[in-house]
């Protein structure tokens, strides 16, 4: 048993599953975005829809969508820096099936862009992302990561690896999504060190790759 275990993360409490955990969320589904977020709408289901007031969970996850991680002392006015900020935000409680009791789900928009990212707070700060938009996915942050959207075609998964392996990152990771054949898949890969500006700016300008994010560790 390591210290983290008897401690817990480095967080404003008063909870690391409802709070810190939920704060990672946030700050997740706001690297997903990487637009300006003019409107949220979050979702909460479980144990977060009945306790998001007395916990902070609220204001955890608008603080994870400004950027705080879970240890910012700003978390515990996020929700009026939000407001002095433009950010329209409302919270809702909902049914979700077949999910963590800790999850929720947020519903991000600007002017010209929507994503809907769902999520769960596992226990001891830790979280996984389980669905962006209609797709089922597993993202938990402790790796670097990339999110590639790209045209499904064959080899072009390939492609995209033998792109890392030029240059000489290794995959840890990796999962492979689409929803109809021939249409658009998904890459996600967690890798063993940080990719650099100029990798992601070669996929970012490959012919048949439409999107390409980097999440960092949280």
């Amino acid at each position: 048993m390591g210290i983290f275990d008897v401690m817990g993360p480095i967080m404003i409490g008063p909870s690391s599953s409802h709070t810190a955990g939920a704060a990672k969320l946030g700050r997740m589904a706001r690297l997903l975005f990487q637009r300006e977020i003019e409107e949220v709408d979050i979702y909460f289901h479980g144990s977060f829809a009945d306790t998001y007031q007395g916990h902070g969970t609220d204001r955890a996850v608008i603080g994870g969508l400004l950027g705080y991680l879970p240890d910012d002392v700003r978390i515990r006015n996020s929700l009026e820096n939000a407001e002095e900020l433009g950010l329209k935000f409302k919270f809702h409680t909902v049914n979700l099936r077949n999910v963590h009791p800790n999850t929720l789900m947020i519903e991000l928009k600007s002017k010209d862009n929507s994503l809907s990212v769902t999520g769960s707070s596992v226990g001891g700060g830790s979280i996984v992302i389980t669905r962006i938009d209609n797709t089922k996915v597993r993202m938990i942050g402790q790796l670097p990561t990339l999110w590639i959207l790209h045209k499904d075609r064959p080899g072009e998964v390939g492609i995209i690896t033998s792109v890392l392996g030029n240059y000489r990152l290794n995959i840890a990771y990796m999962q492979v999504l689409r929803n109809k054949k021939g249409d658009q898949g998904s890459c996600i890969i967690e890798l063993d060190h940080k990719p650099n500006k100029y990798l992601i700016n070669y996929l970012e300008n490959m012919d048949d790759i439409k999107q390409v994010r980097y999440l960092p560790p949280l």
